[in-house]
C-alpha cells in the first residue's frame, strides 16, 4: 500500500483527480491557455510533450515519489491545471506540493487557493503528515509570494540545485509548513476564500 493512495478531492466547484492518460487533451488545452511552456521557471509541458509529461508523472507515481493530480472544474470536467504531491517520505510523514501550474484564464482566482486547501487538508488530516514542503525557482517570485501567502516558512536556499528547461542551473528556495501551524493556516485559507472579491 502506498503512502498516497488514489483519491478525488472536491470543494467550491473544483475537483482534483489522479492524473491519467485520459487527461492528455485537457492538459494540453490548459497549458495552451497562456502558452505556459514559454515561462522559463516552470515545468509546464509543450503541446507535443504532453503525453510524455503524463507518462513521466505516472512512472513517478509507480515509484512512490510523486502523485500528480489534474485540477478540474467540477461542473464541466474541464482541466484547469495540475498539482502534485512529490518527494514523498512516508517514514517521516512528509510530502511536498509542487509541479503546480494553472491555465492563464484561472490564475489569480479561487482555483489555486481551493486546490491548496484540498491538498493540505488531505496531507495533514488524512495522511497524518508532520510537514508539508514546497520548493521553487529563485527567480519565480510569483510562486514564492503565493507560497508565503499560504503561511509557509522559508527554510532556505539550495544553491546550484536543479536544471531549468533552458539548461541553466537554478537555485531552489525551500519552504515548509508544520502540522502545528496547519489550524491557523487553514482558518486563513477559508477566510480568504469566503471574503468578497473586489
Amino acid at each position: 500500500m502506498s503512502f498516497v493512495e488514489p483519491v478525488s478531492l472536491s470543494a467550491r466547484g473544483i475537483t482534483l483527480l489522479p492524473l491519467s492518460l485520459d487527461h492528455e487533451n485537457g492538459v494540453r488545452a490548459a497549458a495552451a491557455d497562456g502558452e505556459l511552456w514559454n515561462i522559463r521557471v516552470t515545468s509546464v509541458p509543450e503541446p507535443e510533450h504532453t503525453r510524455k509529461y503524463i507518462e513521466d508523472a505516472l512512472a513517478m507515481r509507480e515509484a512512490g515519489n510523486r502523485f500528480a493530480f489534474v485540477v478540474t472544474e467540477t461542473a464541466t470536467g474541464k482541466v484547469l491545471g495540475s498539482s502534485s504531491y512529490h518527494d514523498i517520505l512516508p517514514a517521516v510523514k512528509r510530502v511536498e506540493i509542487g509541479y503546480t501550474w494553472y491555465a492563464k484564464s484561472v490564475q489569480r482566482t479561487h482555483v489555486n487557493t481551493t486546490a491548496k486547501l484540498l491538498l493540505l487538508t488531505h496531507a495533514f488530516e488524512v495522511l497524518g503528515c508532520h510537514v508539508v514542503g514546497w520548493r521553487t525557482d529563485n527567480f519565480n517570485f510569483a510562486s514564492q509570494a503565493a507560497i508565503e501567502r499560504l503561511g509557509a516558512k522559508k527554510d532556505g536556499v539550495i544553491r546550484g540545485h536543479a536544471l531549468r528547461r533552458d539548461g541553466s542551473i537554478r537555485d531552489t528556495v525551500m519552504y515548509s509548513l508544520r502540522s502545528g501551524e496547519w489550524p491557523e493556516v487553514k482558518a486563513q485559507l477559508l477566510y480568504s476564500l469566503d471574503k468578497p472579491r473586489a
